[in-house]
């Protein structure tokens, strides 16, 4: 869905992290380098980002319930 704000264990704001990470990503940097880059240094909080599938795209497809 969307990228929480905030990390579940620590309450670390990463939300704005995401995309930039996935820049980092598509540019061939390795994952380990783009985590320090961007100041994400506890393993919650990649998990949180490593581990996040957004599927609002998807979601967005289908009609509303009503």
């Amino acid at each position: 869905m969307i990228i929480p704000i905030r990390c579940f264990s620590c309450g670390k704001l990463i939300a704005n992290c995401y995309k930039p990470y996935l820049e980092l990503i598509e540019k061939g940097e390795p994952a380990k380098e783009a985590f320090k880059k961007l100041g994400i240094e506890r393993f919650c909080c990649q998990r949180m980002i490593v581990g996040h599938v957004d599927l609002i795209d998807d979601l967005l497809r289908f009609p509303r319930l009503q």
